[in-house]
């Protein structure tokens, strides 16, 4: 049971991605468009679509499989793998700024949606950088294993 949970984690965690790193994307040609109507329209559903259908199933698909993959830790590796060390409570914090980050794309996603946000195209290229700084700690975590 427990190698089908991690396989779905993983296919969960893949597709939640797909939303974090493409949404600050939809919002860079947002802001740099927003005098074209028309475009900003098709980008508005578009930015609905992959936030409300993708992003958060994806997302609650990977955290509730991760939780069920820690109560059935015991039963796989005979250990209680909270217990193995800082690199599990260390991913589990940085999962959780990634919680928060997802959050707040729903937040500018919202500001779009009422025509009041402020931020250029500049930001989200540099906002668009936080997912992948999180997935370079929370990978290493898991395949390292370093505390």
């Amino acid at each position: 049971m427990y190698s089908w949970i991690l396989w779905f984690h993983i296919l969960s965690f893949i597709s939640w991605y797909a939303v974090l790193f493409y949404m600050p994307r939809l919002f860079v040609y947002h802001a740099e468009n927003i005098e074209n109507e028309g475009f900003v329209k098709v980008v508005k559903v578009m930015e609905m679509k992959i936030y409300k259908y993708i992003g958060v199933p994806a997302m609650w698909a990977t955290l509730l499989s991760g939780v069920a993959m820690i109560l059935l830790s015991t039963s796989h590796y005979g250990v209680n793998i909270l217990s193995t060390g800082g690199w599990l409570h260390t991913k589990i914090l940085f999962a959780l700024i990634l919680v928060a980050y997802f959050f707040s794309l729903g937040n500018y996603r919202m500001k779009f949606l009422q025509n009041k946000c402020d931020k250029s195209g500049k930001f989200f290229r540099a906002y668009n950088e936080v997912p992948t700084l999180l997935l370079l700690v929370i990978v290493a975590m898991v395949i390292m294993k370093p505390f």
